[in-house]
């Protein structure tokens, strides 16, 4: 290895309440951040559509934008891939700064990007770039934050500590969410396309200075080595995690991508699609679906943490094997009587059923999934896998469901895309290990 466990001879204050209590607070504040960067986009299609792809139909522009916020994905891979191997080499909190930057890089190009009618394809082009940096930022974000709070943790207290990562997603959610809502509200439509849309993304820039001071003042987990061993160690496979998760865990791998697209699918469908599909295919008013993302994104902000808590007494495999059981079931009655019947209130019941039913089936799998890998080689694994898992099932999900609603004509299609991805992520639990309240670094690194 390039880089030692931190709680080497010096290093015995890493683990003291205080100091977890500020990685815990400062990797959430960070990654709520970088996620409202990410997310905001999103919620503002129906406005980017009709601006960056004006010759489209309708139909055609939603196609088109949700195709450009799925590109983000297919660089998440390439993102865990390379930076979480960069975390595995110079630590974690480096690693999650230089994601904070290039977030708001991809923020910057969005907020600046000219329309068709200004430039003609440029616009889309860079829209199509930012995305890709921002996808790239995404996917070695995950994996360096969560190994972060991982190996703060105490072993029986792991699933606590990694649930932060997703009760941080769900906040940069909400605080995407709400910010499009208080904009449609105060702006009109004329101003909104404007200018109004851009404002998120110079909010998202404003942010990254304060994300990346509050990261520099996070200790490390992992400290560098004397400069004897970092030179023996440098020729060595050791200092090489991205070619050793691939040559030594390709199992751990697999069984990883497959356990996490159906978490990733249920969140891009539930989280992020639902107030696109509840606005076109519902006619229900815009405020009002982006309040119900407001909703999801409380709802799994509040309660990821005793989600945490009780996958660290029961078990993570049992959480998350029930939890996605009652998804399935619920998912169709749930479309059935919100599509009989469209209104704000069925739709809110909707959404808060659904978000208590992700939290509890993905703040368990987050915490799974750096548990599958050794120290060396951790971030890089896990980034490996969230990246593979997400980029296509994830990413894409969006695009398929409208693909799907118009070949079909089937309100219900979002409901059944979810039910066999959910069904089919679940069957691999019973390959993989539950370690609840083991040690995780007693393995040969």
């Amino acid at each position: 290895m390039s880089i030692a466990i931190a709680a080497a001879p010096g290093r015995q204050d890493l683990h003291t309440p205080a100091m977890r209590r500020r990685v815990i607070a400062g990797t959430t504040i960070g990654n709520a951040l970088e996620f409202f960067d990410f997310t905001v986009f999103t919620f503002l299609m129906l406005v980017i559509g009709p601006l960056f792809f004006p010759a489209a139909s309708g139909y055609g522009q939603l196609l088109l934008t949700t195709a450009t916020f799925g590109v983000g994905f297919l660089m998440r891979p390439v993102g865990g891939m390379l930076i979480g191997s960069y975390a595995d080499r110079h630590g974690r909190r480096a690693a999650m700064t230089l994601t904070l930057w290039l977030m708001g890089l991809g923020c910057a190009l969005i907020a600046a990007a000219p329309t068709h009618a200004q430039m003609g394809a440029a616009g889309p082009v860079l829209m199509v770039l930012a995305r890709l940096i921002q996808g790239f930022a995404a996917g070695g974000e995950v994996g360096a934050s969560t190994t972060l709070l991982v190996e703060h943790a105490p072993p029986e207290k792991r699933g606590f500590y990694s649930s932060w990562q997703f009760g941080s997603q769900s906040l940069g959610v909400m605080l995407g969410a709400l910010t499009v809502a208080l904009l449609t509200a105060a702006l009109t439509r004329e101003q909104m396309q404007a200018w109004g849309w851009r404002v998120p993304f110079v909010i998202g820039i404003l942010t990254v200075p304060v994300g990346a001071y509050i990261r520099r003042n996070l200790e490390e987990t992992l400290e560098q080595p004397s400069r004897a061993s970092a030179a023996q160690s440098a020729a060595s496979a050791g200092h090489q995690p991205l070619r050793r998760v691939f040559a030594e865990h390709k199992a751990l791998v697999v069984k990883g991508i497959l356990l996490v697209i159906g978490g990733m699918v249920c969140a891009q469908i539930i989280g992020f699609y639902m107030p696109a599909y509840a606005n076109k295919e519902l006619g229900l008013p815009a405020t009002s679906t982006l309040s119900a993302s407001v909703v999801l994104g409380a709802i799994g902000f509040l309660i990821a943490p005793f989600v945490g808590m009780l996958a660290d007494r029961v078990g993570r495999k049992k959480v998350i094997f029930w939890s996605r059981a009652a998804t399935v079931c619920a998912l169709l009655p749930c479309f059935q009587w919100l599509v009989s019947a469209p209104s704000t209130g069925r739709l809110m019941t909707v959404i808060a059923l659904l978000a208590v039913l992700l939290a509890l089936q993905t703040a368990p799998v987050i915490t799974m999934l750096p548990e599958l890998f050794p120290k060396a080689v951790r971030t890089t694994g896990m980034s490996v896998v969230y990246g593979l898992g997400i980029s296509v099932f994830g990413g894409f999900a969006q695009f398929f469901v409208t693909w799907l609603l118009h070949v079909t004509g089937n309100p219900m299609a979002p409901a059944w895309y979810l039910m066999v991805t959910v069904t089919l992520s679940t069957v691999v639990l019973f390959w993989i290990r539950d370690r609840t309240g083991h040690e995780i670094d007693t393995r040969e690194a």
